[in-house]
């Protein structure tokens, strides 16, 4: 089991810059204890999907490895303990947030203070710097705005989930596919999370909330589900201007 006098003072830095509830709980948990399963995650600390509280970590330039552990039942269960300590980013000693007033302004400059997947304008400080391709697949990318995303919290959960339940995810690791998913450039993609998925995600905000209630009343009214409602208008309107010509 290690312990915090086991491991470098800068690696020590690095574990006590993070300040984010999640990977802090992460962290300090396997200083003390050596490791942390997937049971404790959930029990102790109600993080009822142990790999995005993994993600968050390794997204702070800290290692994790992954292994087996017998959990309370008697089953095998997943666990994390620190990995390789030379592959820690101890140059980023506050990980993500180190990094997001320069490329959070880049992007925001380039693109607008918006989020990527949904398109929609969205204040400043409800905007998350994300990976395009996930750390899991690429490792750490060079530290070039073009390398990720402003994403809002509810498109960041989103991607995650999609990404952790993608093969490519979980054991080819293979960068190209990830570059020619939506998850990374849904302006320009040809599948999602290696499926043969075509999606718009849509929001209306402000004064355009109106229009999404009327939809939601008409969908209502014909007992149909309003992305089947919307799908049905598109293509009628599709199916119309195909007739003109």
């Amino acid at each position: 089991m290690d312990s915090p006098q086991n491991l470098p003072d800068d690696f020590i830095k690095l574990c006590q810059s993070v300040t984010a509830k999640r990977p802090k709980a992460v962290i300090d948990h396997i200083l003390q204890y050596g490791f942390i399963s997937t049971e404790e995650l959930k029990e102790r600390y109600g993080y009822n999907h142990p790999p995005r509280a993994a993600r968050d970590v390794r997204e702070h330039g800290i290692p994790l490895e992954t292994f087996r552990v017998t959990g309370s039942d008697g089953r095998k269960i997943a666990a994390y303990k620190f990995g390789n300590f030379d592959k820690a980013r101890f140059s980023r000693l506050s990980g993500r947030t180190g990094l997001s007033k320069q490329i959070k302004n880049e992007l925001i400059t380039r693109y607008g203070c918006k989020c990527f997947i949904y398109l929609e304008e969205v204040d400043e400080r409800e905007l998350q710097i994300d990976h395009r391709v996930p750390f899991e697949v690429d490792g750490e990318p060079g530290l070039k705005s073009d390398n990720f995303m402003l994403l809002c919290g509810s498109a960041n959960r989103a991607k995650s989930w999609s990404c952790e339940h993608c093969q490519n995810w979980g054991s080819i690791k293979d960068k190209s596919i990830c570059l020619s998913c939506y998850w990374a450039y849904p302006e320009s993609y040809t599948h999602i999370a290696m499926r043969q998925v075509r999606r718009i995600d849509l929001i209306w905000q402000g004064e355009n909330v109106e229009i999404y209630e009327r939809l939601k009343q008409q969908a209502i009214s014909l007992n149909k589900e309003i992305p089947e409602l919307i799908k049905e208008i598109i293509e009628r309107e599709i199916k119309r201007n195909s007739d003109k010509l």
